[in-house]
Order: C-alpha cells, then structure tokens, then sequence
C-alpha cells in the first residue's frame, strides 16, 4: 500500500505535544495561553510555551502571527485559539 494512503498510528493525548508561541505583553498570548491550558488539562496533553522575542528561529518564521499554537510541530491554528477544534485535533 502506497505510504500516501496509509494511516497514522493514532497518539493518545498524552502522547501529543502543544507549542503556544508568543511573547510577553501580547493580550491575545495570554487568551491562547489560558485556552491551551484548560484544554491539555482536560485531555491530558503535555504543553508548552515558547517565547518568540527569544528565538530568532520563532520571530522570523511566526513574528505576524501569534499566538501561533502547534501541535506535534504542525501549525495547528494562530491568533484565536478554538478550544473545541484544539479538543479534537488532541482527540483525534
């Protein structure tokens, strides 16, 4: 079967990692924060935060988007975090 067509092995929560990337100050980084937060809780997902005034990497790649949350490295969503879609990418 060709790889393209063939299905990930499903991760339980705990098995996920959530990146929020942002920087101090920023109103909708703490909304993001507090949304990521509830929400790993609730399913059991490890979190983190990365500063984005910290790593050039970050600011470059992410500076006109944050809050910029990603799940196991993948772009996931920015700015608003929607905690049901976040449930459900978690979930999966």
């Amino acid at each position: 079967m060709s790889p393209l067509l063939r299905r990930k092995e499903k991760k339980s929560p705990g098995e996920r990692m959530v990146t929020l990337i942002g920087k101090p100050g920023c109103h909708l980084c703490d909304d993001a924060e507090a949304v990521v937060a509830r929400v790993c809780a609730e399913v059991g997902a490890p979190w983190e935060k990365k500063d984005i005034s910290q790593d050039e990497e970050l600011y470059r790649r992410h500076w006109e988007q944050i809050p910029v949350v990603l799940v196991d490295g993948e772009q996931h969503t920015f700015w608003r975090v929607n905690p049901d879609r976040l449930r459900r990418a978690l979930e999966g």
